[in-house]
């Protein structure tokens, strides 16, 4: 009877341990450095529509690996499950010839016509909205601060690698391996960008919050790759 008993125990406990199992499994990837990918090129885990609870239902599709923004059919913006405070995010990405895009971080749902600062991805060379000003070109914080002159773009059509870091209040902008624009989230100088942009109305607009991250639907064909986070200390 006491071996009998022992192994219904362990039966028992089978179906937990394997559920066990299957949670760890199904759980985002994280390396030793700490990066975690945010797509795993095969499904969109992980994100949902802004505002939504699932994905649009068109707008947006996964192929050959790629997260894809179809041109010519709006779906809406999409965000992250999750949210980050101190974090560095990682990105590859192109865009159609005379297309523009962008990914807004530090992302509230609360705030729906300024949701977040967007680090700007569009063809300068081509798109009207990129010949506007330095404040409107690849890499700025869109609208707002300009990144620097002569920043590396590469040529629509062609893979481009970005990355963001935001530290406490601190941002910066990557493009191609080379750092484009630091600013102070709060900061006089932000503030006075922000009075000096289409975002005036927008209540704590340049501040620091915990938010998600977001790829927008400006419904230009564009393409994302190895998007991975990597979340940091506060200093």
């Amino acid at each position: 009877m006491r071996t009998q008993s022992k192994l219904i125990h362990s039966l028992t406990l089978l179906p937990l341990l394997f559920g066990c199992i299957s949670l760890i499994g199904a759980g985002t990837k994280t390396d030793s450095d700490g990066w975690k990918s945010l797509f795993d090129g095969k499904t969109f885990n992980g994100w949902r529509g802004y505002g939504m609870k699932t994905m649009p239902a068109k707008g947006w599709k996964v192929e050959d690996g790629i997260l894809k923004k179809v041109g010519g059919e709006h779906g809406g913006d999409i965000i992250t499950d999750e949210t980050f405070d101190n974090f560095e995010l990682s990105w590859e990405w192109r865009i159609s010839p005379g297309g523009n895009n962008g990914i807004k971080y530090l992302v509230t749902e609360d705030r729906p016509s300024a949701p977040g600062p967007e680090y700007q991805m569009i063809d300068d060379a081509a798109n009207e909205d990129g010949q506007v000003g330095p404040k409107h070109a690849t890499a700025s914080f869109y609208d707002v601060l300009p990144p620097s002159p002569r920043q590396p773009l590469k040529p629509a059509g062609e893979w481009n690698s970005s990355r963001v870091l935001i530290r406490a209040n601190h941002v910066e902008h990557w493009l191609n391996g080379k750092k484009v624009l630091e600013y102070e989230l709060g900061s006089d100088a932000v503030k006075a960008a922000v009075a000096a942009s289409k975002f005036r109305n927008a209540p704590g607009f340049g501040s620091k919050i915990r938010g998600h991250i977001m790829l927008t639907d400006h419904n230009d064909e564009c393409w994302f790759r190895n998007i991975k986070v990597r979340e940091l200390p506060a200093k």
